[in-house]
């Protein structure tokens, strides 16, 4: 079969359509392979625990011991002011979040163990006067490891406390590899943890991390005051009566 032969003035055409298309090409894949970074395939989307810290570090409420140690001398046998106001606001917070009894715990075959157990009579009475009932106070002796250090008066009840981590974990290589975690364009896994752990720390009311608190009754007070002023066609913004106490210029006033 003879073979077709074009005609001089139309190569140079064809040349520019297939040069048009091979740069389309090329700047599709140059597309493809940027969108490809965004890209999670479908086995990976399937465990969102190495995408979202929240799963990796996941905040964790158990109950836990609250305590405060108190140093009591061998030649003392009582507490000092400091060691009173610490054992009321420890009494006060019992009744805020405790979820069990008190516990008092009694240093034995230490130099300061009579003064310890004379110190326990009055870590009581406090206690009671602040409103824990006395049979929710319990006491028991415990040994130190070495009986020449100080023991303290250990005294604690458990609550609800919340924690996250260990952080500082780092199972693979942050920096380019092989590993299936690079490819993925994955977050390293320690990323959010010492976020999770602080947030964890600071929520004074631990079951907030779980469930929103139930609505009360709204402070009616300021808000009936604004209405009353608002109905007589006063101004309704709260005037400070001391802000220009500190003024030393009238410079800027109007007149």
């Amino acid at each position: 079969m003879p073979s077709i032969k074009l005609p001089v003035e139309k190569r140079p055409a064809m040349k520019r359509s297939l040069g048009a298309a091979a740069a389309r090409l090329l700047a599709i894949a140059g597309c493809a392979a940027a969108l490809a970074g965004c890209y999670l395939p479908d086995n990976v989307a399937s465990t969102p625990a190495a995408f979202d810290y929240r799963l990796r570090h996941p905040i964790a409420i158990k109950e836990g011991p609250r305590t405060v140690e108190l140093f009591i001398g061998s030649q003392r046998g009582g507490l000092n002011g400091e060691q009173r106001a610490d054992v009321l606001a420890f009494a006060n917070a019992w009744r805020r979040e405790a979820t069990g009894g008190v516990l008092i715990d009694v240093p034995t075959g230490t130099r300061n163990e009579v003064a310890a157990a004379n110190a326990v009579q009055e870590v009581r009475a406090i206690l009671i006067a602040a409103g824990v009932p006395p049979d929710a106070v319990a006491v028991r002796p415990y040994r130190t490891v070495d009986p020449t250090k100080f023991g303290t008066l250990k005294v604690g009840y458990p609550t609800m406390t919340a924690e996250a981590g260990p952080c500082g974990l780092w199972p693979y290589d942050i920096g380019p590899t092989y590993n299936r975690e690079h490819n993925e364009n994955a977050e390293y896994w320690n990323i959010g943890c010492a976020y999770q752990r602080n947030l964890a720390a600071m929520v004074a009311n631990k079951a907030d991390l779980v469930q929103p608190r139930g609505e009360v009754p709204p402070y009616t007070g300021r808000r009936t005051t604004v209405l009353d002023k608002y109905q007589r066609g006063e101004a309704t913004q709260t005037v400070d009566p001391d802000k220009n106490k500190g003024k030393i210029s009238e410079v800027g006033n109007k007149q």
